[in-house]
């Protein structure tokens, strides 16, 4: 399952990105996203490369979207480890989860 994770940009150098996801920066290349992109616009990042402008109008829903994948998902759901994996966030543990120490 392949599946892209929103971020709002923080920073454009040439076509590169810093974008942050869900709390967590990442560079993001912008050679192949669908239109031009500004700082604060929000992009759908997969594999490091943006994707995808999302649409002011649609920005609210699709972070709702993926607070509660994040949030409802567990560990062992494919949906939420390929989205922990976006973010790279796979070896880490979710609130909530017991150490192993």
């Amino acid at each position: 399952m392949c599946l892209g994770v929103p971020g709002r940009v923080l920073e454009i150098d040439g076509l590169t990105a810093r974008v942050e996801f869900f709390g967590i920066e990442r560079e993001v290349r912008l050679d192949i996203v669908d239109e031009p992109v500004a700082e604060g616009d929000y992009v759908l990042n997969h594999v490091g490369f943006a994707i995808r402008r999302i649409p002011e109008e649609e920005v609210a829903e699709t972070l709702a979207l993926y607070d509660q994948i994040l949030a409802e998902l567990d560990r062992e759901d494919l949906m939420a480890q390929d989205v922990r994996s976006e973010m790279g966030l796979a070896g880490q543990r979710s609130e909530g989860e017991a150490s192993d120490g």
